[in-house]
């Protein structure tokens, strides 16, 4: 996959709130950064790729988007993750 498609696909899932799910290291990061999850949202959903995406060793699609949301740079890295229950977004870090 190249970064359009994963940037489709991961619009897609992030239209759908069911389809995001954040890590414990996502949540903690965001309290101590202060970040809210409109801003992560809205990262998820008006993007610009940070860094290429790249597919791990287990096959899950990674990126690093970046967005400005109310004055601030707001960083998510996270993957495209597969199970029985179809396609998700799982927020690993936000910065």
């Amino acid at each position: 996959m190249n970064d359009a498609t994963v940037l489709r696909i991961m619009r897609k899932l992030a239209t759908d709130s069911m389809n995001v799910r954040l890590l414990s290291h996502a949540k903690l990061c965001m309290r101590q950064r202060r970040i809210t999850m409109t801003q992560v949202y809205a990262c998820l959903c008006q993007v610009v790729i940070a860094e290429p995406t790249h597919q791990d060793a287990r096959g899950d699609w990674r990126f690093t988007l970046t967005h400005r949301h109310a004055g601030d740079i707001v960083n998510v890295a996270g993957a495209i993750k597969k199970d029985d229950n179809g396609e998700w977004v799982a927020v690993i870090t936000v910065f």
